[in-house]
């Protein structure tokens, strides 16, 4: 769930000792926790050994007890998927599906399972900025002759703006990675001397979560990046897609961005990269994301960037 917990080491504690002491506070065995946010070493090192820049540090603990890995193994989930195509409404990102004890599990699993496609390592001290392809970079479904006719208008400057504004950047598709690969080759990304991608995702990061308004569908939940990438977290990364079902495991870290379609038609009125390559910049000096509400995000740029978001559609 979502409780806040407190607790105190001594300076000569080791990430073993503090892992033992959030045991005792949380039933989570120290084999099954997940701490993001803190620098990745060895149970033995010493807290005192790493990069810590604050006495007090906020940590996500991603873990379940024990009682509710049982009750889960013990339960008849359905696991059918319904309409790949469906959202969420604004607002309904919010239900409790990332605090129930079967999708903590499930989580679990997929961390310990996955495995990121690393292309470049990150940077220190960078953010992290996760993006879908499908109707966020790329419209996939409107006919033309070359796939680069289907690319979002800005894309390569969007990414330019992001990488030299602080933010390491991962792809994530729910698509095979055969196919993530491809379309990040075909549309230059991969080879770009501008900026460069930390990392490729593709559907097998995923799981799948249940709702009683919408059934069972998948999603893409953060923690799983996060555990394998310890220096981001809640307070660092942002992810934008076209579904609000993508980050409802982590809904605060996401940004729904209006879908690409039909380029042909649209190419010229779709400025939603270029406006979006400004909101990063606005934020790329704020130190925790989580005190955003990045729903409202051009009210935002349009209070702290002094930029008035005037579209070409209205």
């Amino acid at each position: 769930d979502k409780t806040t917990i407190s607790v105190a080491v001594p300076s000569t504690a080791t990430v073993g000792d503090l892992k033992r002491v959030v045991e005792g506070e949380t039933c989570v065995l120290v084999k099954r926790q997940k701490l993001t946010g803190l620098p990745k070493a060895p149970d033995d090192a010493l807290l005192s050994s790493l990069k810590i820049k604050r006495p007090v540090m906020k940590l996500m603990l991603i873990g379940s007890a024990e009682k509710d890995i049982q009750a889960v193994a013990e339960a008849k989930v359905d696991e059918s998927v319904v309409d790949d195509l469906f959202d969420v409404e604004d607002g309904e990102e919010d239900f409790p599906v990332a605090q129930r004890p079967e999708n903590l599990v499930k989580l679990e699993v997929r961390i310990d399972k996955w495995r990121p496609n690393i292309l470049n390592p990150s940077r220190p001290d960078c953010k992290l900025l996760v993006l879908d392809i499908d109707y966020t970079l790329f419209d996939h479904r409107s006919s033309v002759e070359t796939p680069v006719e289907l690319m979002r208008p800005f894309l390569h400057e969007f990414l330019t703006v992001a990488y030299n504004s602080g933010f390491d950047i991962i792809i994530w598709s729910a698509t095979s990675m055969k196919w993530v690969e491809l379309k990040m080759k075909e549309l230059g990304v991969t080879d770009s001397t501008n900026f460069k991608i930390a990392a490729l995702v593709d559907s097998s990061a995923m799981i799948t979560v249940t709702d009683e308004k919408h059934g069972t569908f998948n999603t893409k939940p953060l923690p799983v990046v996060w555990a394998h990438f310890p220096q981001y977290g809640p307070h660092n990364t942002l992810m934008f897609d076209d579904l609000r079902r993508n980050f409802i495991m982590n809904p605060q870290t996401g940004l729904k961005i209006r879908p690409c379609r039909n380029l042909p038609v649209t190419r010229d009125s779709d400025e939603e990269l270029l406006f979006l390559s400004k909101y990063l910049l606005a934020i790329s000096t704020v130190d925790d994301f989580t005190k955003l509400d990045h729903r409202r995000w051009e009210r935002y740029l349009e209070k702290h960037a002094k930029y008035v978001v005037v579209r070409k559609s209205e």
